[in-house]
């Protein structure tokens, strides 16, 4: 895939959705963090339906340090590799609490710090949160990236990588979302729906689907 076509693509995906948002459920960045690290191996309808309940009682480190980790679990438990997530978040609330004085960091190597928070979480905050330059490479974006031509790669940090070096600039800031969206909903794994893709025309996966 040239310059030119990568720029189409985010053209068009820009014009059907000008302002793209996580559909993670947050109303500030410390419960972004939270639910991504929750969204680990989970999908994010899966998480609001956890979180609800769970930031209507706990929306600050110290409110969710509180409650400790078996008082955490009973609100995610329905949620994939809840045990261990319960206790790296409640880990994360006390380390914002007693080295960050209660605020999620915006630096890279501060938010890594933290239990839980692996690079993929991290770029998501930093994007989403703060408005800084990132990709966060999931599923999702790592078979769109490949499938579409887009930013080949043979792992998550190599496509990652070539993101950041194709996607036009203007582009760049929201990239993650478009893709993410994109993915989850029009390039799905098993099939995708090739025939109603409006990037179809510009895509080198050469098994397309009529759906």
């Amino acid at each position: 895939m040239n310059k030119l076509t990568r720029a189409e693509m985010f053209r068009r995906l820009q014009s059907e959705n000008p302002e793209p948002k996580t559909e993670l459920e947050y109303n500030s960045t410390f419960e972004l963090l939270i639910a991504v690290i929750l969204s680990a191996q989970a999908t994010d309808v899966g998480v609001n339906k956890a979180t609800r309940p769970l930031f209507a009682v706990a929306d600050t480190p110290e409110k969710m340090a509180a409650l400790g980790v078996d008082g955490l679990k009973h609100y995610i438990k329905t949620i994939g590799l809840f045990n261990t997530k319960a206790e790296n978040v409640i880990k994360t609330c006390k380390a914002l609490v007693a080295e960050h004085n209660g605020e999620v960091p915006a630096q890279r190597e501060a938010l890594e710090a933290l239990p839980g928070v692996g690079r993929k979480t991290a770029n998501v905050v930093l994007n989403t949160a703060f408005r800084q330059v990132a990709m966060a490479v999931d599923t999702h974006i790592f078979r769109v990236s490949n499938r579409t031509g887009l930013a080949r790669g043979k792992n998550v940090l190599e496509v990652e990588r070539n993101l950041l070096k194709f996607v036009p600039k203007e582009y760049l800031l929201d990239a993650h979302h478009w893709l993410i969206l994109h993915g989850r909903y029009v390039c799905v794994a098993r099939k995708p729906k090739c025939g109603s893709c409006m990037i179809e025309d510009l895509c080198d996966y050469k098994d397309k689907t009529e759906d």
